[in-house]
């Protein structure tokens, strides 16, 4: 079977400043994919974020661009191996200049989450799950 992997394609205002901020989450650049209109973000060995200036990432597509910092168009899902993982994301990512949107933080015990959206407003749950609950499913109330 194939490894399928999963590129993320993001529309930036300003594209040193995203890498920056993904950089600053400990993500590594992929400069064989990366020019002055695009940068390629490591996220792991099958999971890529596309940053892409809005004049080319316009190259693909016909449909008119919204403002992240406006309108919500998708909320990406970040696992991570901790709580404490969830927590150091949020502080490194708000530390390189994004922002925590007021009231997004879940604790259900199995399941901690806090949200998070880089300089141009693309949102990213972080979250971790107990993998014991993640492979039988959520408890039962």
């Amino acid at each position: 079977m194939a490894t399928n992997n999963i590129f993320v394609n993001l529309p930036v205002s300003d594209l040193e400043a995203s890498k920056a901020f993904y950089t600053a989450l400990g993500y590594s650049i992929n400069p064989q994919f990366s020019n002055e209109n695009a940068a390629s973000i490591v996220l792991s060995d099958s999971i890529y974020i596309m940053l892409l200036v809005k004049p080319f990432f316009s190259t693909f597509t016909e449909k008119e661009l919204v403002d992240p910092k406006r309108y919500a168009q998708v909320l990406n899902a970040l696992g991570v191996d901790s709580r404490e993982e969830v927590d150091e994301l949020i502080a490194k990512g708000v530390a390189a200049g994004g922002t925590e949107p007021a009231g997004t933080l879940q604790d259900h015990g199995f399941m901690y989450s806090r949200d998070l959206e880089d300089p141009d407003g693309h949102g990213w749950e972080i979250m971790w799950m107990d993998p014991a609950v993640a492979a039988g499913g959520p408890p039962s109330e």
